[in-house]
């Protein structure tokens, strides 16, 4: 696939406020300053549309953008390390949540994993939840042109073997970096091949 056009279209905190269930949805989220932004700017081939920010939690918000005229890309607040106040987190694990269970045309969550770190607990925790609600999800390890392919290959080992103490088996997954490109074609190509999905149903 080849992204040709990509637009914001809104940002809300209610998911029903969220645009037309029409087309397939794909949000990305994971804990603050994990690469989310240069992620999905990396993806899209376009520099500055999603801001990048080096203080973590900058964005607050569901953002939606309109990808080809044909699927939705969603930007979520990033969980963990934001320096924000607890009222403030509760809000945001309020209507992340709603989000993530209502929305009926999300046809995929990506959680993205700094690859650099050994498994979080808050982040095997979120990726549980998914599993106990059935929510459908990929892991994307981040970040990966700042590890050698050794040290990458057994920190994504470790949390293989942290994520079997709870599941069957390892949830499908990506690596990439925003910098090297890495992965772009292979989540691209996954997001083209679950859109024929959407249009079946």
């Amino acid at each position: 696939m080849k992204i040709k056009t990509a637009e914001f279209v809104v940002s809300n905190t209610d998911y029903k406020k969220c645009p037309k269930p029409d087309k397939p949805e794909y949000a990305f989220i994971g804990r603050s300053n994990v690469g989310k932004s240069s992620l999905i700017n990396m993806l899209t081939g376009r520099k500055q549309l999603a801001k990048i920010s080096g203080k973590p939690g900058k964005t607050k918000l569901i953002n939606h953008f309109l990808i080809n005229g044909s699927w939705y890309l969603v930007d979520l607040p990033g969980y963990g390390y934001a320096k924000v106040s607890k009222k403030e987190r509760n809000i945001w694990k309020g209507f992340i949540k709603d989000y993530i269970m209502r929305r009926e045309n999300l046809m995929n969550l990506f959680v993205l994993i700094d690859s650099r770190h050994k498994p979080q607990k808050n982040d095997t925790e979120f990726m549980r939840i998914l599993g106990e609600n059935a929510v459908p999800f990929v892991i994307i390890f981040t970040k990966t042109d700042k590890l050698s392919k050794k040290q990458l290959s057994e920190n994504i080992n470790l949390y293989k073997k942290e994520l079997l103490k709870t599941w069957e088996t390892i949830p499908e997954y990506f690596v990439s970096s925003s910098v090297t490109r890495e992965g772009k074609d292979e989540i691209l190509e996954f997001i083209d091949k679950t859109n024929k999905l959407f249009e079946k149903s």
